[in-house]
């Protein structure tokens, strides 16, 4: 299976980042070994002294599927959760600033938080989904999936273009607003249509 992550997908987080609105979805991939494991704390690598969390909506895929046709993506996917995308910010502003990939900043050990994934039926609309991560009791990052610069079928669409789609492949549809740092100790709770999809504590 692959990860399949999108960047600079709602506006406000955009502008937090002060980053360039993009023309077309950014993509970038995580391999299988960034996994945070069930049940096990993330660990903060010695490599980095700004590691941040990003909340996400994931999709599931369930067919295989090569390019999809946006009328046809709500074909290829039954499930729904939500994760963290955790990225090593100053390896990124690094990379960012000559160009490079971004790889090292996103796609290390432990960088990608999937957790419990729901039935699509179980949500009214798709492009209507609430979700929240809470960091010590206090809400950090709030949105909708409403909010997506690209909707999540206009994202399968577009990756599958790309990459062929298989089963079991997920996809990270971008972060809103609110990222920020990781300390020693935090509690991370992320909340998707009143439901908890994870509880993670870092060290």
């Amino acid at each position: 299976m692959k990860i399949i992550c999108i960047g600079r997908n709602y506006t406000e987080h955009i502008h937090e980042l002060a980053n360039e609105r993009p023309t077309d979805p950014v993509v970038f991939m995580k391999p299988d070994s960034a996994i945070l494991l069930k049940n096990f704390p993330f660990v903060i690598p010695t490599f980095s002294d700004d590691i941040h969390y990003e909340v996400e909506v994931l999709v599931k895929i369930n067919k295989l599927g090569k390019h999809i046709e946006t009328q046809f993506a709500h074909k290829y996917y039954n499930e729904i959760g939500l994760g963290i995308d955790f990225t090593a910010r100053d390896i990124q502003a690094k990379c960012k600033e000559k160009g490079l990939p971004w790889e090292k900043a996103k796609a290390f050990d432990g960088s990608a938080v999937i957790g419990e994934f729901y039935p699509k039926s179980s949500f009214q609309d798709v492009n209507n989904i609430d979700f929240l991560m809470s960091k010590n009791g206090t809400i950090v990052q709030k949105g909708n999936s409403g909010e997506m610069l690209w909707k999540i079928d206009e994202l399968i669409s577009y990756v599958s273009q790309f990459f062929t789609l298989k089963i079991g492949d997920i996809i990270f549809t971008g972060t809103p607003a609110g990222v920020g740092k990781v300390s020693t100790g935090d509690e991370l709770i992320g909340m998707i249509n009143g439901k908890e999809a994870f509880k993670i504590g870092v060290k």
